[in-house]
């Protein structure tokens, strides 16, 4: 895939705060509680720390970083640097809702994508890079360590790719949407798991968003063209990120009853479902 050279990109939607990290993080137990709010963060879920009822605000400290304001301008920069594609990927997926929410009744209200490392702090609480991306419903912003990217490569198999990335990124946004809508519940859901649990239902519904973003995503202008290649590398991370696959590569069986964002073949077809429709309604299908 590659971006629009001259589309001009719009830095301010994405906060850096590589190198400045907090030094505290969520704490994640072992055990059973543990290895389930373990299974959230690596699962592309809402903040784990938001779960568990941490909380705590950000003390303004971070800023906008000058580097991506000065060389994320427009896609040529995108199509070079990974923090730019990052930034590209974002303004796509905003600019899109942001059209797609007046047919609803509904104003898109802009969320931030905060770029960090080590850990950061959100206002659900402290996170640190095994955290993976989260999606905080306090502050309305999505929290993004790119060494993730690496790590389920390296560790659960996924071929990785851009397409990949922005999978996850339209996944975190897809979360946004649902709290816009007044559907992101997040109070009590980790009490109930297992692949007809409302918490699934939650992700699979992020999931199907995050495809019809993709369905529609040359239409923003940003991205030029989609290739299928570009479209098995994002169907493919949704696989390797099934609770079946993770349980497995984690710990060597499957528990069924403590999944908390559904199987590969769940988390498949609900990516598929809005990429093949580009239709909202699509994702409220009750089940997967």
């Amino acid at each position: 895939m590659s971006f629009n050279d001259q589309k001009r990109l719009d830095p301010s939607q994405v906060q850096d705060r590589r190198g400045r990290s907090m030094g505290r993080t969520v704490v994640v137990g072992g055990g059973g509680i543990g290895l389930l709010v373990l299974l959230v963060s690596m699962l592309l879920g809402v903040d784990p720390s938001a779960l568990l009822g941490s909380g705590g605000q950000p003390d303004g400290y971070y800023q906008d970083a000058a580097d991506l304001a000065s060389e994320c301008q427009t896609g040529a920069d995108a199509n070079q640097r990974e923090d730019c594609q990052l930034v590209g990927f974002v303004n796509s997926i905003q600019a899109f809702w942001a059209s797609e929410l007046p047919d609803y009744g509904m104003n898109y209200v802009p969320a931030q994508t905060v770029l960090f490392s080590g850990s950061t702090e959100a206002a659900c609480g402290f996170a640190s890079s095994a955290s993976g991306p989260f999606y905080c419903p306090r502050d309305q912003m999505v929290y993004v360590d790119l060494s993730f990217f690496d790590t389920i490569m390296a560790r659960l198999g996924a071929r990785g790719g851009p397409l990949a990335t922005a999978y996850v990124l339209a996944h975190e946004y897809g979360h946004h949407v649902q709290n816009l809508f007044g559907v992101l519940n997040t109070s009590g859901m980790i009490r109930d798991t297992g692949p007809d649990s409302e918490i699934v239902f939650t992700e699979l519904q992020a999931d199907c968003l995050a495809g019809i973003w993709m369905h529609h995503a040359t239409e923003t202008g940003y991205i030029a063209s989609l290739t299928r290649q570009d479209i098995i590398q994002a169907l493919d991370a949704a696989v390797s990120i099934g609770d079946d696959r993770i349980q497995q590569q984690t710990q060597g069986y499957i528990v069924p009853d403590a999944w908390t964002h559904g199987s590969s073949e769940q988390r498949l077809a609900a990516l598929q479902d809005g990429l093949q429709s580009g239709d909202i309604d699509t994702c409220n299908s009750p089940g997967y």
